[in-house]
């Protein structure tokens, strides 16, 4: 078993995660958006974590896949939010890059994981 606490991406995931939970907290209060991205979010560090416990690297490289999915589908809700001016350029800015940091490193450590086997 990983210690998937030990991941950088990891951790940066749960931060983003939080980061949602608080930016979504200004929307329009029933906006369908806030459950959208909230579980967008919450999906990414949570998939890493249920990765980490799989005994093969496929499966754990799976995992780490459908985390780089909900950060897609993630991205995608922030566009839109933007658009809707429920966020400013700077949150969208410095959203959008930590989620391509996240998304890069996990393409390379799924990349490093398939290469071993």
């Amino acid at each position: 078993m990983r210690n998937y606490r030990s991941y950088d991406f990891w951790k940066d995931s749960l931060i983003l995660a939080k980061t949602i939970y608080q930016l979504t907290d200004s929307f329009p209060k029933y906006d369908a958006i806030i459950n959208q991205m909230q579980r967008a979010a919450i999906s990414i560090p949570s998939n890493i974590a249920e990765g980490s416990s799989r005994s093969s690297l496929n499966d754990f490289a799976r995992y780490l896949e459908i985390s780089i999915g909900s950060l897609y589908e993630l991205e995608t809700q922030i566009e839109l939010s933007y658009m809707l001016k429920y966020i400013n350029k700077t949150e969208y800015n410095d959203l959008i890059v930590n989620i391509q940091s996240i998304e890069k490193r996990l393409h390379s450590f799924i990349k490093k994981i398939r290469s071993i086997n």
